[in-house]
């Protein structure tokens, strides 16, 4: 799945990425704390959809799953995250849908945190994003860090992950 670049960027820079497909097949099996699904019609909408990286709209059938985005990463990567290992919760669609459909960064509607995190899993900082056209300099300032690998823009109520920016 393509990360969605946010529009004015050059491509690759600054893009958000959902959580890949072949990982959504996995939590939808079984989640990160080894849970299976439930699958639940979302009445209201709404929900932040990690696999589209939208809300949610009224009636779509979605999960709320466990998920360790970092441990993820670091499998990938041979990273060793240590206590910075979490999960936590997050929606996604109950069955496979088409990812997300258009350009932008997502779920910029309400102050949001940047979480830095160097590449050997680490937590280097943050910043407390509150205007939607803050993303771009929070993202610059934390990649200007040649530590930094990665970044999760997570709720600020919550602290739920909504989703990464990898250094391009």
């Amino acid at each position: 799945m393509q990360p969605v670049a946010r529009p004015g960027t050059q491509p690759g820079a600054h893009a958000a990425r959902p959580v890949p497909p072949e990982v959504l097949d996995e939590l939808r099996s079984a989640d990160d704390a080894g849970r299976p699904a439930v699958p639940l019609t979302d009445e209201e909408g709404g929900a932040p959809l990690r696999c589209c990286l939208r809300h949610s709209e009224p009636g779509e059938l979605i999960a709320l799953v466990s998920y360790a985005p970092l441990r993820r990463w670091a499998a990938e990567t041979g990273a060793d995250p240590g206590p910075y290992d979490e999960q936590g919760p997050v929606f996604i669609h109950a069955r496979e849908c088409g990812g997300p459909a258009g350009g932008g960064l997502p779920f910029t509607d309400a102050r949001r945190a940047v979480r830095r995190y160097s590449a050997a899993g680490r937590i280097l900082g943050g910043r407390l994003v509150e205007d939607p056209d803050g993303f771009d300099a929070a993202f610059a300032e934390a990649f200007t860090d040649p530590e930094v690998a990665l970044v999760h823009v997570r709720a600020v109520e919550y602290g739920c992950f909504l989703y990464e920016v990898r250094r391009s």
